[in-house]
């Protein structure tokens, strides 16, 4: 959520999320507090936090779809994260997926799942992009019967990030920041150029674009849209109306 180094800020991709949101503001001083000693760790209003209970919050998250697709509701996940290592988590989805959740997992590094297993994970897509940049940012969204729950985090589905580590959760309701979120994640999942896919043998292969159709490169894509944004940014502070006044 955020490297804020100058050694890597040109080789990192990742995302951070500004707000004066009450609660979320709360939680933070709770956090900071805690970490330094100064109080004792307690419920918060809205984040996750590891090691206390981040790991239960993606489970009852991932449970929450499994229950809707049994029920014959629409369910889905989508995330991306650097590695996917605990059990219970695969097992998780690996639940989720039986019963109809359609599940895409953009996950750079390590994944001990193994999609397109028929009867176990066929409802799973698990990719990984490898290109000029690292991909660093850890971004969730659950359909959660269409009012949709999207998170961003600093942890990795690892037992060190979720038992070891003091690690954060933090729900994003903001629409354009949902809107941004849902973008980086959907290009991920459309890349047909530095995107590989994870096989049932662990094996990956390497994505091209079908026949007929664009190459769609994400970083490349996210990298210009984000330079149009500034850009339009720019133009629009620049027509706003600025009064010459007297002695200014």
């Amino acid at each position: 959520m955020g490297i804020y180094n100058e050694s890597t800020a040109r080789l990192y991709t990742d995302v951070s999320f500004m707000t004066a949101n009450e609660d979320l503001g709360a939680d933070a001083v709770a956090f900071f507090n805690a970490i330094s000693g100064l109080s004792h760790p307690h419920e918060y209003r809205r984040i996750e936090a590891a090691p206390r209970r981040l790991r239960e919050a993606l489970l009852e998250l991932i449970h929450g779809e499994t229950q809707r697709a049994r029920a014959g509701q629409k369910a889905r996940i989508l995330a991306k994260v650097n590695a996917l290592v605990d059990t219970k988590i695969v097992k998780a989805l690996y639940e989720a997926s039986q019963v109809g959740v359609q599940i895409q997992l953009n996950v750079r590094g390590i994944c001990c799942l193994k999609p397109g297993i028929k009867g176990l994970s066929e409802n799973i897509r698990v990719v990984s992009i490898v290109d000029r940049f690292l991909e660093h940012s850890r971004v969730m969204y659950f359909h959660h019967g269409g009012a949709g729950r999207m998170f961003i985090s600093s942890a990795d589905w690892m037992p060190r990030n979720l038992d070891l580590r003091q690690e954060l959760m933090i729900p994003v309701d903001d629409p354009s920041g949902r809107k941004r979120l849902m973008e980086i994640l959907e290009a991920a999942f459309a890349d047909n150029v530095s995107s590989s896919m994870l096989q049932p043998n662990g094996e990956y292969i390497r994505l091209q674009p079908p026949k007929g159709e664009q190459p769609f490169r994400s970083q490349e894509e996210l990298y210009l849209s984000a330079r149009r944004a500034l850009k339009s940014d720019q133009r629009r502070k620049r027509t706003v109306f600025e009064p010459h006044l007297p002695n200014s």
